[in-house]
């Protein structure tokens, strides 16, 4: 981690402590979304995932790296499989299959090409119910629009981390990851948020973050519940991610079969100046 972000960190760290423990948000502009432009959104009417090339559908089923994780293997859109429209939200569920291996689903904005849809600077929001129960680790996240071989860093941004054995709590964490040879750079920041126990599985919430060139604040529903600096490497669009991912290091013998993560939407929106965009409740 660099010196200067490094101390930046530290700083907002240090306030945003003193904050918490008054139960205050963090400070900052507040989130006016008629100052920005929704440049990609899914209010999911229809179902439009691919395997791995995004041709004109808007998700692709994997990440554009090749990187899956978890102790769910992430399934390829089809009859039976982990996706599914209703009522206008699109249901993920991981559920065991007939040889009673679990599968499950995750949707990325991009794939290996470097084709997709993001920005570099503006807000990002999905609104979702969290699936109940012990090893469910459902999350909204964005990561570098780039070629899948292109080595510069990659920065992560985790809007939101839940683990289904903590109902008190979610996690939000940026990341910068470095390829070979400099993989030691690689580092990450990030806080826990908490929240009333069941909160987010009993309900929709919107999960948002506002990344600028100089700070990135997180929000839950709307609110502001962490900030950090930008780091330096953040130098390409971002891209959303939704998933449904197992374990995590947590056990999975007694997670719900079947765990569904529902999804109302996911929209990205760029700023814009001198003009009203639309405001989008």
């Amino acid at each position: 981690m660099t010196g200067a972000w490094t101390s930046k960190v530290l700083l907002l760290t240090a306030a945003l402590t003193a904050g918490c423990a008054n139960n205050q948000a963090p400070a900052g502009e507040p989130l006016d979304l008629c100052r920005y432009a929704i440049v990609f959104a899914d209010e999911f009417d229809d179902l439009s995932i691919a395997p791995r090339v995004l041709g004109n559908e808007r998700w692709t089923a994997h990440t554009p790296w090749n990187g899956d994780f978890g102790d769910a293997v992430f399934t390829d859109p089809r009859a039976g499989g982990p996706f599914a429209v209703r009522d206008g939200k699109l249901l993920i569920t991981a559920s065991k299959d007939g040889e009673g291996k679990w599968r499950s689903g995750l949707i990325a904005a991009a794939d290996a090409s470097g084709k997709g849809a993001g920005v570099q600077y503006g807000y990002f929001e999905a609104r979702m119910k969290l699936p109940p129960g012990p090893g469910t680790w459902p999350a909204f996240w964005l990561i570098s629009l780039k070629p899948a071989e292109d080595k510069r860093p990659k920065v992560e941004i985790d809007v939101i981390e839940y683990y289904g054995h903590r109902t008190d709590r979610y996690h939000v964490t940026g990341h910068v990851w470095y390829s070979r040879p400099d993989q030691d750079k690689t580092y990450r920041s990030g806080s826990r948020v908490p929240v009333e126990p069941g909160s987010l599985t009993g309900a929709f919430h919107t999960y948002g973050v506002r990344v600028e060139p100089g700070t990135i604040t997180y929000y839950l529903d709307r609110k502001p519940v962490w900030q950090q600096p930008t780091p330096p490497e953040h130098q390409t669009p971002l891209y959303p991610l939704v998933n449904l991912a197992l374990g995590s290091g947590y056990p999975i013998d007694e997670t719900p079969d079947p765990s569904v993560l529902e999804v109302d939407y996911v929209r990205v929106y760029r700023p814009i100046e001198g003009a009203a965009g639309e405001c989008r409740d």
